[in-house]
């Protein structure tokens, strides 16, 4: 039996979880960890020596779930879901983060041209004492992309705050030759999995 009223957060900046979630039909109120660090952060989101890619992601996704619970807590919130999510990008068996500015960007698609890679997304709901987290792993295959193409999209503007620099659902579609796996993983919030965790939870 699902919850009453099955209202969840989301603490996630990213619009296009936002626009998941909505897909499938999941009401949401944004509840927002610090992630400037000249303001400090709720979640260190370094990797640790000799970690994993996808105990990183697993282990960020859970941290960020279980902080954002404590400050539903302490701010004395309804005490509803929360759900967060993060994603990574893995070549060479390195995890591979955001661009840090536009030369990082065209450094990291230059990379990606003409060859395969792995995007990493887990997502954490917690509820009441209980923190659910699933693994998402899909397998990207890039096209070959000349110097003059990686110069025009980074001038975009799109890979500057995207994992792996790119965005499959934005103009970074183009270079994608296939994919194995998860569509709405690779995007960043896997709906199977996160189904299939809200149901656990009685919450869809």
């Amino acid at each position: 039996m699902a919850l009453n009223d099955p209202r969840i957060y989301l603490a996630s900046r990213s619009p296009r979880r936002r626009e998941l979630l909505k897909q499938i039909n999941v009401s949401f109120d944004l509840l927002l960890l610090r992630e400037a660090r000249e303001r400090g952060v709720d979640v260190d989101e370094s990797p640790h020596a000799g970690e994993p890619a996808f105990e990183y992601v697993q282990r960020v996704a859970h941290t960020k779930a279980e902080t954002a619970w404590r400050m539903i807590g302490m701010r004395r919130l309804p005490l509803n879901p929360v759900l967060t999510a993060d994603t990574t990008v893995v070549v060479d068996g390195l995890i591979v983060g955001k661009p840090q500015d536009a030369e990082h960007a065209r450094e990291l698609l230059a990379r990606l041209s003409g060859r395969k890679h792995e995007v990493l997304t887990a997502v954490a709901v917690a509820h009441k004492g209980v923190t659910e987290t699933a693994l998402s792993r899909s397998a990207v295959e890039f096209r070959d992309i000349s110097a003059d193409e990686i110069t025009r999209y980074v001038a975009s503007g799109e890979p500057i705050d995207k994992a792996g620099g790119y965005a499959i659902q934005g103009r970074g579609a183009v270079f994608v030759r296939a994919i194995l796996g998860s569509y709405s993983g690779i995007m960043g919030l896997p709906l199977f999995e996160t189904a299939e965790i809200l149901r656990r939870l009685r919450i869809m």
